[in-house]
């Protein structure tokens, strides 16, 4: 079984030296050999002490989050530890440590602007994806306040941008918000009509469904949005690194940690031609984007894994949606009363919801932690305000005992079977407690 590790797990690797002070050589993919890190998973309840059984006898816990946090990349991991070395100075200074660290800065910025396909003075690194997301949609509305002050969302964005939202709303604007249909993608004909009315000044569509996996129909949102004049900012935080991004935005973000980068670095695109103005106090660093001082090392880490997830996207991506198909139709004949949401056809081949009727979401996934299997319910983001997910509620669809699967590059056919094995027995023991017998 796999332990949600690297298959390289404790191998020995060498960076052909203590420092590395060139930033290109650093991110060059071929001179980073994939190594392992041997994490010895805890074996107590962190609130009780009491000892965990994951499972069956020797079975290890198996990760399937990886829509939260991927676990980090071995090349993420080994550019980390070089950058540490030699990316600690401030790069804005002139002295021989500083031009060390600028190199690296510049180095991640261009391996990361080539794997997205913008130009590298288009790319800025932020302190999260959620820092990125406020940024696009405030700084997007404030250059454009000219224009008008309305903004255009769907109902399934990502709380980040729901916020970045409501404290627009706040301060006098509006925002209209486009409904989904029950498989999570926009109203085409809604979506026109909203970008079209007069006084909208930006437009934000989440690329594809952190919560359900569905992907939306980007580009013809974009050809809307460029017909009416409008800017689309697209959040594309569970996308990059693992499909193509698509065309059409003007303004863009990704979060580190979802392709198996570093937390703690996000990437906002603002592109050439696009009126954006800071929200923020006006700082010097990343173009005046994000102020303050960058996390370099996590920066480096972060492009490096970048790239090495998107040489490798295909495969994987090929890979992990036969499991996904597989735990789809399982899921679907072996647990009764049982609906699995979600655009069949236009998904991530990653990410599978489903919704369990009588059973307690949170009791459902207290249920599987214990059976070694970490998972997520509703929205990560959400799921401590015990509210459902407005995602859900959006679609219309059951959202009493959900469950969302992630996989990542080291889930194994394994890791599934096993799933699936044991989903049944747990979700009939669930409702038995709960007096539901007989389905």
């Amino acid at each position: 079984m796999s332990s949600g590790l690297p298959a390289s797990a404790g191998r020995s690797y060498s960076t052909g030296g203590k420092g590395v002070t060139d930033g290109r050589r650093l991110l060059d993919q071929d001179r980073l050999d994939p190594i392992g890190v041997v994490v010895r998973p805890h074996q107590g309840d962190l609130e009780t002490g009491e000892t965990i059984a994951w499972g069956s006898v020797n079975a290890s816990p198996v990760y399937l989050d990886a829509a939260s946090a991927a676990p980090l990349h071995p090349v993420a991991r080994q550019a980390l530890l070089a950058a540490l070395d030699d990316g600690w100075a401030d790069p804005q200074r002139l002295y021989t440590q500083a031009r060390r660290a600028r190199q690296l800065l510049d180095a991640a910025r261009e391996a990361a602007a080539a794997t997205l396909g913008v130009r590298p003075d288009e790319l800025s690194f932020t302190p999260s994806g959620t820092a990125a997301a406020h940024s696009a949609v405030l700084g997007g509305l404030s250059g454009r306040r000219r224009t008008g002050s309305g903004l255009v969302h769907s109902a399934i964005e990502h709380s980040a941008v729901l916020h970045a939202a409501e404290r627009h709303v706040a301060g006098g604007g509006t925002a209209t918000s486009v409904p989904v249909d029950r498989t999570g993608r926009i109203d085409l004909d809604a979506w026109s009509a909203a970008v079209g009315a007069s006084g909208t000044a930006l437009a934000a569509l989440i690329a594809a469904s952190h919560e359900v996996g569905t992907v939306q129909p980007v580009a013809e949102a974009g050809a809307a949005c460029a017909t009416a004049g409008v800017p689309l900012y697209v959040d594309a935080a569970q996308v990059v690194g693992h499909v193509p991004v698509p065309a059409g935005w003007s303004v863009l973000t990704a979060s580190a940690h979802k392709w198996g980068g570093p937390p703690g670095v996000g990437v906002l695109v603002v592109r050439k031609g696009t009126r954006w103005e800071s929200p923020w106090p006006v700082d010097e660093r990343e173009s005046g984007r994000t102020p303050g001082v960058v996390n370099l090392p996590a920066v480096v880490a972060a492009a490096a894994s970048l790239r090495a997830a998107a040489a490798d996207a295909d495969a994987r991506a090929a890979r992990l949606a036969r499991l996904v198909d597989r735990i789809r139709a399982r899921v679907a004949t072996d647990v009764p009363d049982v609906e699995v949401v979600g655009d069949p056809e236009h998904r991530l081949p990653h990410l599978v919801t489903f919704s369990c009727l009588y059973v307690d979401g949170e009791a459902l996934l207290h249920a599987l932690d214990r059976r070694g299997f970490a998972v997520s319910s509703g929205s990560s983001c959400t799921s401590s305000t015990l509210r459902p997910s407005h995602v859900l509620a959006a679609m219309g669809v059951l959202s009493h005992g959900n469950v969302r699967v992630s996989l990542h590059q080291d889930t194994t056919e394994a890791d599934v079977e096993r799933f699936l094995t044991e989903l049944p027995g747990i979700v009939t023991a669930l409702r038995a407690e709960a007096g539901v017998v007989g389905l």
